[in-house]
């Protein structure tokens, strides 16, 4: 007995790491080149600055990168469901940003709504909680496309009672500082204020409200 009380105490000490990573809250975020950190040092991009906000906070979570530079909301609709396949474990919240390059394209808004719906629709199914990222359309494309697109966003989250964060590039546009040399995507410290923006409406999702 006096042998098996220490070898209980260090097995326990053991599965300490285990138990917290176990813990983590993980997240998944999904979109394009704004998601992925186009041009950006490793460790700079969005998903490891939120995870280290997070975790800066007080959450225990994991921020998995699913961006991939120049997708569509169409090619993010086709590879969502091997995305959630690759994965080791459900997620507890995807962060859905997609919609720029759709705008930037001029695309046809209806259909960017469609897939960011079909999308929406999916991980509900799941019974996956949701944080819709926003866009808003470029004033060079007018305002009747303005019209059409910039209330998508709103629209789906109120219909599947997802969180939205109302424009993922809030507090950046129009600051050069903030912009890697093409003036569209953000640079570490873009992204650091993208990141401050959006962490409440993460945190919130974790917890349930």
């Amino acid at each position: 007995m006096m042998i098996l009380r220490p070898l209980l105490a260090f097995l326990a000490l053991v599965a300490l790491p285990v138990a917290a990573q176990a813990a983590d809250k993980l997240v998944l975020a999904f979109g394009d080149s704004l998601t992925a950190g186009y041009r950006l040092p490793p460790g700079q991009g969005f998903a490891p600055q939120l995870e280290a906000a997070l975790r800066a906070s007080g959450v225990p979570a994991r921020v998995h990168n699913a961006g991939v530079s120049g997708d569509t909301t169409a090619q993010g609709k086709a590879r969502l469901a091997w995305v959630l396949a690759s994965l080791k474990a459900k997620p507890d919240l995807v962060i859905v940003e997609l919609g720029a390059n759709d705008m930037l394209r001029g695309l046809d808004p209806a259909r960017a709504e469609a897939n960011l719906d079909a999308i929406l629709a999916e991980l509900s199914k799941r019974r996956i909680r949701i944080l819709l990222a926003g866009m808003v359309a470029a004033p060079n494309l007018g305002p009747d496309y303005a019209k059409r697109f910039n209330p998508i966003y709103r629209r789906l989250a109120d219909k599947y009672r997802a969180g939205l964060y109302p424009f993922f590039l809030q507090g950046i546009v129009g600051d050069r500082s903030l912009h890697i040399g093409d003036a569209i995507h953000p640079n570490e410290q873009g992204v650091r204020v993208i990141v401050r923006g959006i962490l409440p409406h993460v945190r919130r999702q974790l917890a349930g409200r």
